[in-house]
């Protein structure tokens, strides 16, 4: 079945690999056109093309490459974290402010909401859904601030013994002068080291670009979950490219090489399970999406909060240390 969202080509964005289902959606909306214009009976040929979009759709997205899933996780209309914890909280969520300290940083957000009666602390980066707002929010990008105060929201979690979802979405943390002079190395590696000792469930997803330490500084959780068509990696391929080969011209290269892609992550248990998203990806079917992270979460947070509290920050420390851990032959 075709997703409400997806029915009308002219709000829509392709990628460079989805062009075949673009020029079925084009040869969609000329058949709705011609039906309405003519009022010609198109019924069968409408359902063929939509059992046909769904069909290539599929099989493009059954065997995406790593920088595919790369661009996938960037696209436009995909969700961010508010929209998330929106649909999760059903609009109940009272989101926090500031750090105590300098202000409010605007690429990361916080606060509680109920989910299913539960209350849950919900911290996560926020892009913009278009060129003013990509600007307020910095691109995701936290500054100091930002993990200091996702850090505050945490210990007040902690305190009151509610659970911690973090959504995870970054290119990266912010990379300005400014950040550097307000501590941005010691407010990422506060956050991972008060993390590994919180006494709350802590459960982290990376609902779409998972980059260096900026992703890291809210992602020591005693879960860490990946949507089907997200990356994790210490460096954007662009950047490992222009790195290793001087130019960007070898980012697909480079996404192979990072092994970055959530499949690859759960392979080398980094990250203790994947999401999967609609056929097309998350943008495609927002309510589908949300869904499933729901339930995942739901059913995370009831394990891990039937556990002690020093039976968990043993496990979560014992996880994370063991990481990168291997035997020479």
């Amino acid at each position: 079945m075709l997703n409400l969202r997806t029915l009308n080509s002219e709000f829509m964005t392709f990628l460079e690999f989805e062009q075949p289902v673009a020029e079925l959606f084009e040869q969609l909306e000329q058949a709705r056109s011609l039906a309405e214009s003519s009022k010609v009976d198109m019924t069968n040929a409408i359902k063929e093309l939509e059992n046909k979009i769904d069909t290539t759709r599929k099989a493009i997205y059954s065997d995406l490459s790593p920088w595919q899933r790369v661009q996938v996780s960037r696209h436009p209309d995909r969700p961010y974290t508010l929209a998330y914890i929106n649909f999760m909280t059903d609009g109940n969520f009272i989101e926090m402010h500031g750090d105590r300290t300098v202000g409010d940083d605007k690429a990361m957000v916080g606060g509680l909401g109920c989910m299913d009666g539960k209350a849950v602390m919900f911290i996560g980066q926020q892009k913009g859904v278009n060129t003013k707002m990509r600007q307020y929010r910095k691109f995701g990008m936290p500054n100091p601030e930002g993990y200091r105060k996702a850090l505050r929201l945490m210990k007040l979690a902690e305190k009151f013994d509610i659970p911690v979802v973090t959504f995870i979405d970054t290119p990266g943390a912010y990379p300005g002068l400014e950040a550097e002079e307000r501590g941005q190395g010691e407010a990422i590696a506060r956050n991972l080291y008060e993390m590994t000792k919180l006494r709350v469930p802590v459960v982290c997803v990376i609902i779409g670009e998972g980059a260096s330490g900026g992703a890291l500084g809210i992602g020591i959780g005693d879960k860490v979950l990946m949507l089907e068509n997200t990356w994790y990696s210490v460096i954007s391929p662009e950047s490992c490219s222009s790195i290793l080969w001087r130019s960007w011209e070898y980012k697909e290269r480079a996404s192979t090489s990072l092994k970055l892609t959530a499949q690859d992550m759960l392979k080398n248990k980094l990250i203790d399970g994947i999401i999967p998203e609609p056929s097309g990806g998350a943008h495609t079917n927002y309510h589908e999406v949300f869904s499933t992270v729901k339930a995942e979460l739901k059913k995370h947070l009831d394990k891990l909060t039937k556990m002690k509290p020093e039976k968990r920050i043993e496990k979560r420390i014992e996880k994370f240390s063991g990481m990168g851990a291997f035997i020479e032959e």
